[in-house]
Order: structure tokens, then sequence, then C-alpha cells
């Protein structure tokens, strides 16, 4: 526990002011980059690529958009934690009937399990193509590796952060290569984050996909629990100014995370939008950047793919944890949980699933549960018996439900076009 308790010193040491510097200061930086690991997984690549390589640039807006919409409800959900000390299914269990909180359960454990599926095809896929192995293998190294890291947990959440921390480096800095290789088109980028547009019904699912897979439900509720006893909070006073961290860190890390997400669509775009339309799978782009861009960006896709594959199961796992000890009181041992969450995938790869199409999936499923945890997050930290002072002003609230309105707005539609219902807005 030494690297925690020493954390939490220094952290003391700042909040009373005996510590000034910037480095005091990073002690505060740990819950957002671990939730922004959530904003960079698997399902990212699947929907990113599809995006770029079917319509270049222009659906960079709906990036962009999602981006926004995860730094208000990660700043919402790290607010609750450190105000009430409670994690938002703690909440829930505690102000909602048993049968709504049942629901909530089981709603958000079916976005537990589609999270997972994206995170371990992710960096099985990536073990597989990088080292030549089958799919099966590279799963099991993923499931062995993921498991490793998880043990690290028991010795406090400084040296989680830290891991954690070190592969969202590696993703940023891979993604960084790549946007220097790839010929990108800046002007017609900055067009596509700015100019709204749904070309087709294709446009519409990849599009709900990106918002399933950047504002994810598991990262709402995980971030109210990282925070809720991450530091010791003495009086108003060093409150207000953990507020103030971490909604800095919220606003960083995830504009990181939203910068490689763009960078993904941008890199798709340049390399396959021309001549390429039809690369879709992760298997496939890696394959075709090779003879396009060269063998170091393909290394650095599947570096990072890795990297995000591995990492984001790690803390899909964290999450799912949260959200049962939170929701029924109860919890199974992490080797318990890992396994659970495993079945779905190893079932895909055994009956043959097309892999980037399941994981596209996974995340238009994330995205239709994502409204339960982004409502309840709005009821509680708009609640002056539960936030007091700190409950959210007209403006904040506001903006919350436009954006989880628009969510909602964007899953009525997906369901209407599945069903063969006319779409108006729906152009091209």
């Amino acid at each position: 526990m030494f690297a925690t308790d020493q954390t939490r010193e220094g952290m003391n040491a700042v909040l009373a002011g005996e510590n000034r510097s910037f480095r005091g200061k990073l002690l505060f930086a740990g819950p957002a980059i671990i939730a922004s690991v959530a904003y960079m997984d698997p399902g990212n690549y699947a929907t990113n690529i599809q995006a770029g390589a079917g319509y270049g640039y222009r659906l960079l807006w709906v990036v962009l958009f999602a981006n926004l919409i995860a730094m208000l409800f990660q700043a919402l959900s790290a607010r609750l934690g450190i105000v009430t000390g409670k994690n938002l299914a703690e909440l829930c269990r505690d102000n909602f009937s048993s049968p709504v909180v049942w629901i909530m359960w089981f709603v958000s454990e079916i976005a537990a399990m589609a999270t997972d599926l994206a995170e371990f095809l992710g960096g099985a896929i990536g073990l597989a193509l990088l080292f030549e192995m089958p799919l099966m293998a590279g799963m099991g190294v993923t499931a062995i590796v993921t498991y490793g890291i998880l043990l690290f947990e028991r010795h406090g959440f400084r040296p989680m952060e830290l891991i954690i921390g070190a592969m969202v480096g590696v993703i940023g800095l891979c993604y960084l290569v790549e946007v220097l290789i790839a010929p990108i088109a800046w002007g017609e980028a900055a067009v596509g984050m700015v100019t709204p547009e749904l070309a087709d019904a294709t446009a519409l699912t990849i599009a709900i996909g990106i918002i399933g897979a950047t504002v994810m439900p598991h990262a709402i509720y995980l971030h109210s629990g990282l925070t809720q006893t991450r530091a010791e909070i003495r009086n108003e006073q060093e409150r207000r100014k953990i507020l103030k961290y971490s909604n800095t860190e919220v606003i960083i890390a995830l504009a990181i995370a939203g910068m490689v997400n763009m960078a993904m669509v941008m890199m798709a775009s340049a390399a396959f939008h021309l001549g390429h339309e039809e690369v879709a799978e992760i298997e496939t782009a890696y394959h075709t950047l090779t003879p396009l861009l060269g063998g170091a960006a393909a290394a650095a896709f599947l570096v990072s793919l890795i990297a995000s594959g591995i990492s984001s199961s790690v803390v899909g796992t964290m999450a799912g944890q949260m959200i049962m000890q939170g929701f029924l009181h109860f919890r199974i041992p992490v080797w318990l949980r890992r396994l659970v969450t495993m079945v779905p995938a190893f079932a895909v790869v055994a009956w043959g699933v097309n892999t980037t199409q399941a994981l596209v999936i996974s995340q238009v499923i994330l995205s239709i549960a994502l409204p339960v945890p982004m409502i309840a997050l709005i009821i509680f930290t708009s609640r002056r018996d539960i936030m007091g002072p700190y409950a959210t002003g007209p403006v904040i609230r506001t903006l919350a439900l436009v954006g989880a309105m628009a969510v909602l707005t964007l899953n009525f539609v997906l369901l209407a076009e599945t069903f063969g219902l006319p779409v108006p807005f729906l152009v091209g």
C-alpha cells in the first residue's frame, strides 16, 4: 500500500497548502485517466474505422459531440462521488424502489458484457495479428494479462492508476505517429467537425455506435466510485479544491481521448476512404495499412489496439465489480467476474461471428443502455438533499438534459430504422 499511502499523504499536504507545486497537484490525477480508457477502447477502433473509411471526415462532428457529452457526464459523476462519498449505483439502491434497482442492475450488466466483448476481442485481435497467433490463443493471452493487472488493485488505487496511465500514454503516442504518417486533409477534417450530417441509415448506425463507444455507461458508474474515498476531505474548502482538480483532470483526460478518437477517424479517412471504402474490419485495416502507409503505421495501429484492449478490459472489470456491489450490495471474486464477462467473447469467436461487426453491435447496445446511468446521474446531481450546495445549477442541468435527450433521440431513430419506419431527417 506504500504508493497509495504516499499519494494520500501528498494530497493532504497539497490540500493543507503545504505543497503548492505542480507535481503535488498531479497526485490528484488518476480517476479521469482510468475513466478515459473507456473512451479509447477497441469498440472505438471498429466504429471509427467504419466512419472514416465509409464517410471520410463527415462523421467527425459525431466524435466531437460525443466527447463533449462525455466530459460533462464524467465531471458530474466525479462530483457525485466527491460530494456524497457514495457511487452512482449505491445512490440508485438507496433512492429507488427494488424493482427499479433490479432492472437498472440487469441493464447495466448487459452493458458490462457488451463492453467486455469489445475490449476483450480488440486486445485478442491485436495480439493475434501482431504475433501471428490464432485468435483463440490471443484471447487466452489477453485473459491472463488482464487478470494479472487486476491483481494490482489489492495494493491500493495508485499502482492501478499508474499502470492504466502508462497504457493511455502508449495509445496516445501510437496515434501521434499515425497522424504524422497519414496524409490527412486538415481542411476537410475541420469542416467535418462542425458540419452535422447523417448521409444514410448506415451512417446513423455508425454514429450511434460512436456515441456508444465514446460515452460509456460503465465509465459513468465507475468514475463516481473512483472519487468517493480517494482523498481524505476534512472541510468544505478542501472539497472545493478537489472538485476543481477533478474538473481540470476530466477536461484534460477526455480531451486527449477525444483527440485519439478523431485521429482514428482521420487516419481511416486518409488511408481508406478514396479507393478502399470497403475496409470495415480491424484485420482488413491492418493488412491494408502496410502497403498504403508502411509497416510503422500498421505496427503502431496494432500496439495501440493491444494497449487499448487490455487496459479497457481491466477497467471494465473494475466497473462491473462496482456496479454489482453498488446495486446489490454483493461482490464476487475478481476471477469469477473476469470469467463471466469473457464468455460472450469466446462464444462469438467459437461461432465464427464477424469480430468487427460484433464490436460495432456491442457499441450500439451500449448506446441503448446509456440513458439509464445518464438520467440517474442528472437526478442525483440536481437534488439539494443529496448534493447540498454542490447541486447542479440550471445551465449545467439543461446541458445534461440536452445530452441525454440527444442520445435517447438517436436510439429511437435507430430502432425506427431497424423496424422499417421512415426517418425524415436522413438524406442522401
